[in-house]
Parts: C-alpha cells; sequence; structure tokens
C-alpha cells in the first residue's frame, strides 16, 4: 500500500489535537502523535468510542494480542519484545509512537511510521501505513493498514482494537453484540490459545474467534444505532470483560500468532488488511 509524500491541508486540523474529517453528520478525529488512534468517532452527535488517551481505537502492529514471554522467531532468530503485559508483550509498537501525516483531505487521511523508528524495538527495517477514509455521506469508515519489509523477512500482524461505549447514554440500554464465528481458540490460564478449536462459548470474553469466510459482527445500540463491523480478515477478538466498553478487533492472525502461525512479509508481499464500520440510526 503506497501513499505519496505530500500533505494537503483541506481545511483539515493537523495540530495536536489531530487530523479531522467529517461527511454528512459523522466527524472523526485521527490522533497521529498518540499510535495514530481514533481519538473520536461521533455520528450525529453522538460519540461512539470510550475516551482517554489509553483508548479510541488504536492500531496493533506489527502484531495483534499477545506474544508468548514477549519472544518470537524469525528462523532461527530469537527476538525479545518488551513485556508490556507480564509475563507476556501485548499489541504492538505501534500504539506507542507519533505517525507521520502523509496526506490528508476532508475525508481521507494517510499515516506512517518506520519499523525502525528508535522508539520501537522492532528488529527488522520496514513501513507501517495506515489509511483512513470516511464515505463522502458520512455513513461508513474504511480503515486500511499495510505492512511493508525493507529488507529482510518478517512476521508480521496488523489489527485494530476499538472500544465502542458499551452505553451512549441518555437512558439507552447497553449495546448488543451479534457475530457468528466458527469456533473459538480455547483460552490457556495464561492468556494464550491452546491451540485447540472449541465450540464457541458465552461471553464474558477475552477470547479470539475464527471467521474464514470473514469477519462480520453488529453492535446495536437499541433505539439508537446499529454499527456492522466487516472485514475480510479471519481472525477477530472480543473485550467485553470491561464495564465501559466492548471491543471488535478484526486481525490478520491470532493472539501468539507470531509464534503459531506466522505470516511472512517479504519485499515483494507486504500485508494488507481493511475493516470497515457501516452504521445506521434506529430513531
Amino acid at each position: 500500500m503506497s501513499t505519496d509524500n505530500t500533505t494537503q491541508s483541506a481545511s483539515r486540523t493537523q495540530a495536536s489535537d489531530g487530523v479531522r474529517l467529517a461527511a454528512g453528520d459523522a466527524e472523526l478525529t485521527i490522533l497521529p502523535d498518540n499510535g495514530c488512534r481514533l481519538g473520536s468517532l461521533r455520528v450525529g452527535g453522538t460519540e461512539l468510542l470510550r475516551q482517554g488517551a489509553k483508548y479510541g481505537c488504536f492500531p496493533m502492529v506489527p502484531w495483534c494480542g499477545r506474544i508468548a514471554h514477549g519472544q518470537f522467531r524469525n528462523g532461527g532468530e530469537l527476538h525479545q519484545m518488551p513485556v508490556n503485559d507480564p509475563p507476556h508483550a501485548i499489541h504492538g509498537t505501534g500504539r506507542n509512537l507519533g505517525w507521520r501525516t502523509v496526506r490528508s483531505g476532508a475525508t481521507e487521511a494517510a499515516f506512517t511510521y518506520e519499523l525502525a523508528d528508535p522508539a520501537a524495538p522492532w528488529p527488522y527495517p520496514g513501513r507501517v501505513t495506515q489509511l483512513v477514509e470516511l464515505a463522502e455521506d458520512g455513513g461508513s469508515l474504511t480503515l486500511t493498514m499495510g505492512v511493508e519489509a525493507a529488507t529482510d523477512s518478517f512476521p508480521a500482524q496488523a489489527g485494530w482494537h476499538p472500544w465502542f461505549l458499551r452505553n451512549l447514554g441518555e437512558g439507552g440500554e447497553d449495546v448488543r453484540l451479534d457475530f457468528a464465528p466458527e469456533w473459538q481458540e480455547e483460552r490457556g490460564a495464561d492468556h494464550l490459545p491452546t491451540g485447540r478449536r472449541i465450540t464457541p462459548r458465552p461471553g464474558p470474553w477475552d477470547d479470539c474467534f475464527g471467521m474464514p469466510r470473514g469477519v462480520a459482527a453488529t453492535l446495536t445500540w437499541p433505539g439508537r444505532l446499529e454499527l456492522k463491523i466487516t472485514s475480510r480478515a479471519e481472525w477477530v477478538v472480543v473485550y467485553d470483560e470491561q464495564e465501559a466498553a466492548v471491543c471488535v478487533e478484526p486481525q490478520s492472525g491470532p493472539p501468539n500468532g507470531l509464534n503459531t502461525l506466522p505470516r511472512l512479509v517479504t519485499p515483494i508481499d507486504p500485508l494488507e488488511i481493511s475493516t470497515t464500520w457501516a452504521w445506521r440510526a434506529l430513531s
């Protein structure tokens, strides 16, 4: 996935308060200085994402979820990532970095960071790109991420970790989640998949599910809003153990997948993943 190297203001704000996109009754703020996360998504004036520096919706790259003990192998080489969720490493390094805005317009923007950034302890050079596109009618959002290798090949993953508000306020009901995975990855006591696929169990969840025909999930705030999440990715993690939010996370592989299901990124075969959120008012 490529971008140009020019930044077009197009009346969008790109200061420390983020890059702002708008269409129809939807308003979106991206925070490139804070891991290129979506800091806000407002539809009809209603905020859909949990607020706070750690929340919104952040990209998970160059891995998703946990790596066992922060270690992965690439051929004969063993690499150690910072253990930021003891005893494991979690959610990649991209969410902790400042990204560069390379293009922005009224309804779309593109951002990059270098995998060899000194602040990101990733052992292989390459580039990550995130493209954010708000539909012209303000009815949907598409996120696309690409991971490119500059020289040596390496295993990588990419995905997103959105924190959707469980309740939109004003006395409304809590959100309802509907999805139909083909299996659930059994979770071990160490919070990693055991490698055994089981029949999906009732929540609450901090679990990975297989959807080989593509991720499809619907969040419904009764009487308020319906939001559909789709992706050609075949894996989704659902996390709903916190009272404030529900997370539905499309990703290119399962937790610990750098070790158990590695997808090599090479100079001629980048990794690309996208997801679309489409919404409609229910009142």
